[in-house]
């Protein structure tokens, strides 16, 4: 379907989206403000473990600016996804199904703060940067949501890269480059994000099938999604530690990652032995609320690590 086509489609699907009253709140919505804490964080960690010193303002500026891109890149991915959005029942609340914001505004604000966060970024902290954050929004907007998506059950694999660039741009904005160091923070997220949404999708199975999205539930069926949970999650647990094998990371870290990474795959392995009714949903849900507890802790873990070792 082009463009046009899912333009014309959407305003027949629904009137309120001639709306355009949006709030504050609605804009702020639009940004996936959860997401964006996430992005938050890891880049104020990745900025952290940079060797180098960067200005406070300068920093603060970086962060803004990589916030800013992310949100932009929800903005952006609610436009396109607005078809989607309004079939199922997880996002059919978002402003522009809901008809709070019409889809030609959602475009509108995310072009105008991913062209104003890209060039803040890189006239105000470094050119290397902003190009990185440019190339990390066009990832996300162009593979992710317009083509990886609705094309294949691999799409949170790929697409998955561009949340785990954050803490990267992080590290360039103080180094003007890029490191081994700035890559495990990178491959410890895009390890543990299919793991991550692959428990969501198998709740959500039914949603998915109905918006028609490939997720690997719907196509290759939960069965086989749980062998792909078990796997990512064994690769993800030995990734985790991976900071102090290479030597950035104390011994108490990697005692910590660890730990957690035992818990993380005797989770998915639970959600891999129960595969019925309530007790199957529930496993789930206990892993991918622990997934976000186990990325928080490692890079909680490593910023702590970095500002003692500052002190």
């Amino acid at each position: 379907m082009s463009l046009v086509e899912r333009q014309e489609t959407m305003n027949q699907d629904s009137a309120v989206w001639n709306g355009g009253m949006g709030s504050v709140s609605d804009y702020v919505a639009l940004l996936k403000p959860r997401v964006m804490s996430l992005v938050i964080f890891t880049a104020f960690v990745g900025l952290m473990l940079a060797p180098g010193n960067v200005h406070p303002v300068l920093g603060v500026v970086a962060i803004l600016c990589i916030a800013i891109g992310a949100g932009a890149s929800g903005a952006l991915n609610m436009w396109y996804d607005a078809d989607i959005d309004v079939v199922m029942t997880r996002t059919r609340n978002r402003p522009i199904p809901a008809g709070k914001i019409t889809p030609d505004e959602a475009l509108a604000f995310g072009i105008t703060l991913s062209i104003g966060s890209v060039l803040t970024l890189g006239l105000l902290v470094n050119w290397f940067a902003g190009a990185f954050l440019a190339f990390t929004i066009a990832f996300y907007v162009v593979v992710y949501t317009m083509w990886l998506k609705r094309s294949t059950p691999q799409n949170i694999v790929i697409g998955g890269a561009a949340g785990a660039f954050p803490p990267m741009i992080g590290w360039a904005s103080v180094t003007g480059s890029v490191s081994l160091e700035s890559f495990v923070l990178f491959l410890i997220i895009f390890m543990w994000t299919p793991p991550h949404f692959w428990a969501l999708a198998l709740v959500k199975n039914g949603d998915y099938t109905a918006a028609k999205v490939p997720m690997l539930p719907v196509v290759a069926g939960p069965t086989s999604t749980r062998h792909h949970i078990l796997i990512y999650s064994i690769l993800l647990a030995p990734v985790g530690v991976a900071p102090y094998l290479l030597g950035f990371a104390s011994l108490f870290y990697g005692a910590a990652s660890a730990f957690l990474g035992v818990i993380f795959v005797a989770l998915a392995a639970d959600i891999w032995r129960k595969r019925e009714g309530d007790a199957a949903k529930a496993a789930c849900w206990r892993l991918f609320k622990f997934s976000i507890f186990y990325l928080f802790m490692l890079f909680a873990l490593l910023l702590g690590e970095s500002l003692i070792a500052g002190a």
